[in-house]
């Protein structure tokens, strides 16, 4: 075969050709699992690369192999007294049984016959099956009847069995889940660890939704899988080992018709497994798109209101639901029929060993009770087995979550801070770039050759198009990504050669979007620099005109923001997130878009507060509303990772060179949509007076 010669090579196999609607189906319900918030969503059903995968999530395990070898133990003890009672208990029946029989016996025999006589007389008799019943009797004698005292004593040891059983079960049970709790407790850890040590140019590759996926949903996921599976695989697998040799030793015969339910159980998983497996990835398919549909007529609600489509977005949903029932139902209808099918098995199983054991209870083979006992082990036998089966789709959705998260502790790490790092110098913010070059792909640089330095006290305002590389710009002094050329330079020490929390401790940094906690709005200030005091805040939140309507909230600056803090607006959550920067007091400021969600009031007020603030500070203001920065110490004109232009406001209009064009082309827009609606209207003067006034801005 191919497979076994070692120059044979493998053919490639062939990705299956989707259609168009199947290939939507998939990216929707992609989607929806990555944006679903319930920690039950479903996780991926297989993995890529199982029995790597499945060994790396048993290595979880190996730190508490002691403790896990322990529970193995506990579990093999307790397995060996529950398969040992049916046993036992057949005894019991057999006393009973026996007893019985004798009292009955002593009607037609006198007292002290023999069983060997007994025999002999119910063969003369014509009674050759209930001779051998009798001849299989042990400690028989006429007219003894049921031995009450063993009988208690028998009974005694089952209780005694089934009480020890279930002790050393539940010991088994607390300690797997000790392990299991503090495995994934551990693996919580370690990917909290990992996100923290991750460089920021992977969460601009990853979805947040993905990673919050991998986080939550598929750890979850890992540790229902450790729970429900790997511990009770091991009860079931001793069990099935304990049984069968039980059931070997009452009968062989009876233990091969038990063995014939096998290759029945593995058609029933073989056939039916899959058709299940398959209908349950539609079923999920189908709920992908749905919820997709639901989330966008939600997200649009009030526009699908407004262009009258509520009947088409009903008929849609109408439609989506159905095939949803219709996948739904295979799905469960499949899943539950399994069920069923293994107790059809397991009952004709039943009634095999039922007939076979009369027959060789009457040929006096066994006795009543050990097949009494053999019953009970035909039913212990199917039970784990039926288990074991079902495992199987829960293991390989654990482990394709375990890979999904195994990938994520396997990523790139940032270049871990020189152990020997200087101390950061006492300065006063000085910045300088001497020849910087950065570029996300090797292929395509962004920054070339860019050399400026910034004074403490002045502030630098960076403008150009999107894509010139504004933000990079500042995120490289904050080292959320390392350069590629050149160096940049923090009160003359080299920014490279610092830790990154000390290089982002001396920098504040406020950005375009507004992120608050949920917490009280002080929290939320403080969270800048845990040390400051109450007054300390108040000073920020007054600098910063965050005072001003604090007061209108119900618990002034003790109000909780909510989760996306909606019970403010975006201007004063962007006010609060600028005083949070405040107060953290840091040497050098950084505003990327701070002021772009504020009113123009607002803004005029921040633009004053920031000049009192900058006093001393090195600042960098990010701007694509140029009226924003015409005081700046000095402009930075970047085209495509390059500057291309720097001097004052008034100094760049003179020359009318790249921020010329790009001071003039916010108006030029801006008139020729009103020219266009003047051109409508026929009203040209009021048109020419908001232009005016717009210059003035």
């Amino acid at each position: 075969m191919a497979r076994n010669s070692k120059n044979a090579e493998i053919a490639p196999v062939e990705e299956p050709v989707l259609t168009a609607d199947e290939a939507l189906e998939l990216e929707l319900a992609e989607q929806a699992r990555i944006n679903s918030g319930d920690w039950d969503s479903v996780a991926p059903g297989k993995a890529k690369n199982f029995r790597q995968s499945f060994g790396r999530l048993l290595g979880l395990l190996k730190p508490h192999a002691l403790a896990f070898g322990i529970a193995s133990l506990l579990g093999a003890l307790g397995v060996v007294l529950t398969v040992t009672a049916p046993k036992v208990l057949g005894e019991a029946t057999n006393l009973i049984f026996e007893g019985v029989v004798s009292k009955q016996l002593s009607q037609s025999f006198p007292a002290g016959t023999s069983q060997s006589q007994v025999v002999a007389a119910l063969r003369q008799a014509g009674q050759g099956d209930f001779a051998n019943i009798v001849a299989a009797m042990k400690g028989f004698e006429i007219g003894g009847g049921v031995d009450f005292v063993r009988l208690s004593q028998i009974l005694m040891i089952v209780i005694l069995l089934y009480v020890g059983s279930s002790v050393l079960m539940w010991i088994q049970g607390y300690v797997i889940n000790r392990i299991m709790m503090r495995a994934t407790w551990q693996l919580r850890e370690d990917v909290e660890a990992k996100i923290s040590r991750l460089p920021l140019s992977y969460f601009d590759k990853v979805q947040r939704g993905e990673l919050l996926s991998r986080v939550t949903n598929d750890i979850d996921n890992i540790t229902q899988t450790l729970q429900q599976s790997l511990s009770q695989a091991l009860t079931s697998v001793l069990t099935v080992i304990g049984v069968l040799v039980l059931m070997f030793s009452i009968s062989w015969q009876l233990a091969i018709v038990a063995l014939v339910a096998l290759p029945f159980m593995g058609v029933i998983f073989g056939v039916i497994g899959p058709k299940s497996q398959k209908q349950f990835g539609i079923q999920w398919k189908k709920m992908g798109r749905l919820n997709a549909r639901v989330e966008e007529s939600f997200s649009g609600h009030a526009l699908v209101r407004v262009f009258g489509r509520e009947q088409d977005s009903r008929d849609k949903f109408q439609a989506e639901n159905e095939e949803l029932y219709q996948a739904a139902f295979k799905a469960q209808f499949l899943s539950n029929i399994m069920m069923p099918a293994m107790m059809f098995v397991g009952n004709l199983t039943y009634v095999g060993i039922a007939v076979l054991g009369g027959l060789m209870v009457a040929s006096g083979q066994l006795r009543l009770g050990d097949v009494q006992a053999f019953i009970q082990y035909s039913q212990q036998f199917t039970q784990p087995l039926s288990e074991l089966g079902g495992m199987a789709a829960v293991v390989q959705s654990g482990t394709a979550s375990a890979e999904r998260v195994f990938e994520l502790l396997d990523a790139d790490e940032q270049e871990p801070d020189d152990v020997d790092a200087p101390a950061p110098a006492n300065g006063d913010g000085t910045i300088v770039f001497e020849n910087v070059a950065f570029a996300y792909t090797p292929d395509r640089p962004l920054i070339r050759d860019l050399s400026f330095s910034v004074r403490p006290g002045q502030t630098v305002a960076i403008v150009g198009p999107t894509g010139a590389g504004k933000t990079t710009l500042v995120n490289l002094i904050m080292r959320f990504y390392e350069l590629g050329g050149g160096r940049i330079l923090l009160d003359g020490q080299e920014i490279a050669d610092l830790r990154r929390r000390d290089v982002r401790a001396r920098t504040g940094m406020v950005l375009q979007d507004p992120w608050l906690f949920a917490g009280t709005i002080r929290e939320n200030i403080r969270y800048g620099r845990q040390s400051a005091t109450d007054e300390e805040i108040l000073d920020a939140a007054r600098t910063t005109y965050v005072d001003r309507f604090v007061h209108s909230l119900p618990d002034g600056y003790d109000t909780v923001l909510d989760e996306d803090a909606s019970n403010v607006s975006a201007g004063e959550k962007q006010l609060i997130t600028i005083a949070r920067a405040f107060v953290a007091d840091p040497s050098v400021l950084i505003l990327d878009e701070a002021t772009s969600s504020v009113d123009t009031r607002t803004e005029l007020l921040l633009q004053q507060a920031m000049a009192a603030l900058r006093e001393g500070r090195t600042s960098f203001v990010i701007a694509h509303r140029l009226s924003t920065i015409r005081d700046a110490d000095l402009i930075l004109v970047m085209e495509h990772g390059d500057i291309v232009e720097q001097g004052t406001h008034e100094e760049l209009i003179r020359r009318e060179g790249a921020y010329y064009r790009l001071y003039n082309s916010q108006f030029e827009g801006a008139t020729d949509i009103d020219a266009e609606l003047a051109a409508v209207t026929g009203s040209v003067g009021a048109v020419e007076e908001d232009a005016a006034d717009s210059a003035r801005v």
